[in-house]
């Protein structure tokens, strides 16, 4: 299986400053990035519904991605994949701009709107996602 943006040379710095942009085009708020060391391991941003301003955490796993590349060099020995920190950087963050790039393209078409885009991955009081809330009940929704 071909990893999208596998091959990418684009700096994870550079993509996240084109992911802000398409979010900030798209209206959004006090866009704000999270660092470990000199790494960018979060984005984080508030939209404003015109009732309330809604905190978005946007998922980035780069540990995760490290590791199917990893896989994936193990099974494709011959392949040119990088399996490096740097390089899952420089991936998942492609991957996450691309698709906030495909779901702005459905909020233009008027298909969705930005909160029901992003309802995963809003933050809730309690700093957990809705997401990761769901995931701890595991997914079993009260009527």
């Amino acid at each position: 299986m071909a990893i999208l943006n596998y091959t990418t040379t684009i700096d994870a710095f550079k993509t996240v400053s084109e992911i802000e942009y398409i979010l900030v085009k798209h209206k959004a708020k006090s866009v704000m990035k999270n660092y470990e060391g000199e790494s960018i391991s979060g984005l984080s941003f508030l939209v404003d519904t015109g009732a309330v301003q809604v905190p978005i955490r946007l998922p980035v796993k780069v540990d995760e991605c490290l590791e199917v590349l990893k896989r994936e060099k193990k099974n494709s020995p011959k392949s040119n994949i990088k399996a490096t920190r740097e390089q899952a950087e420089r991936v998942a963050w492609r991957i996450l701009k691309d698709w906030v790039e495909a779901q702005m393209a459905l909020l233009d078409i008027e298909m969705v709107r930005l909160e029901e885009i992003f309802l995963p991955y809003i933050e809730m009081r309690n700093g957990q996602t809705i997401y990761e809330q769901l995931e701890k009940k595991q997914f079993l929704l009260k009527g």
